[in-house]
């Protein structure tokens, strides 16, 4: 626990008792942006969220005396990267009440104090991405790539689809069926594209453009380029399902898919040793808080 005896506030882990006080805070903070029955969903799905050992179940808090004055939750998780397994937590919601914003960078400080883990921000409004630079996160994410679910020509594997929550008859990561099988039970959709080689898992969450128009999110796939490859059968089930576009975190125009990359639409940042791999938001907010 550390204590800033200026103020008399201190700051420690948030625990299971805390979490209607919590919830209480980030409503009052994120306003009619955000209901009471989201940030209850939230924190439920995280606290039953499967964290590393070593790391806090839900964030951390700040109070002054028996109150709560500021809030920052965290989403650890144990992730596969190219060079083996890692860290990464999915620095969240935060609120601090606004007699105490001064002390809002020490909070941050005490969340983010890990070396090995990789932090990343996916969600920053315009005008807190200078203060997420200032605190040392690096874009790796500059805009959203808009693609057609049903692109007519392309994809060259013969694929089948299976749901997520079937063990499919082909080669397969077990933390990848586990993935899959979590995500389904946070309202996404969980799809395996199976050939004769293996079985390449797919996350996409639903989401309403202005309003107005229904499309989903990559949240998971191998790499990319296996979007490329399957992404007509993809697209076919996804469009059934009234969904014809997919939005896709990019850096870029992506080669081989039809649509329009807009620049500087939810960039996404992270610091730490591991570069975040572009269609790997499994596990984040965008998945167990819905964004």
């Amino acid at each position: 626990m550390l204590v800033w005896s200026p103020a008399r506030i201190r700051a420690r882990q948030i625990v299971d008792a805390d979490v209607g006080r919590v919830v209480d805070l980030l409503k009052k903070g994120f306003g009619r942006r955000r209901t009471l029955r989201y940030w209850q969903r939230g924190l439920a799905r995280i606290g039953a969220h499967a964290r590393p050992d070593g790391t806090p179940q839900y964030g951390y808090l700040m109070e002054r005396g028996d109150g709560l004055v500021g809030v920052i939750l965290l989403i650890h998780t144990r992730i596969r990267t190219d060079v083996g397994w890692a860290v990464r937590c999915n620095v969240s919601s935060w609120h601090v009440e606004p007699a105490f914003r001064s002390q809002a960078p020490l909070l941050a400080a005490q969340a983010m104090k890990r070396k090995d883990v990789t932090y990343v921000n996916i969600s920053p409004v315009r005008h807190t991405r200078p203060i997420v630079e200032a605190q040392g996160f690096t874009r790796y994410a500059s805009g959203q790539f808009v693609t057609l679910g049903l692109p007519l020509r392309l994809g060259r594997s013969p694929a089948r689809i299976v749901a997520g929550g079937l063990e499919p008859d082909a080669r397969f990561e077990p933390f990848e069926r586990d993935l899959l099988q979590d995500h389904a039970r946070y309202g996404c959709i969980s799809l395996w594209c199976t050939t004769a080689d293996r079985a390449h898992p797919f996350v996409f969450a639903p989401r309403v453009l202005k309003g107005l128009v229904p499309c989903v999110q990559l949240i998971y796939c191998r790499g990319l380029d296996d979007y490329v490859e399957f992404a007509r059968p993809l697209g076919a089930h996804l469009a059934a399902r009234r969904r014809c576009l997919v939005l896709i975190d990019a850096n870029g125009p992506i080669r081989g898919l039809p649509g329009r990359y807009i620049d500087g639409w939810a960039p996404k940042y992270f610091k730490g040793p591991a570069r975040p791999r572009l269609g790997d938001l499994a596990y984040t907010e965008a998945a167990l808080l819905g964004m």
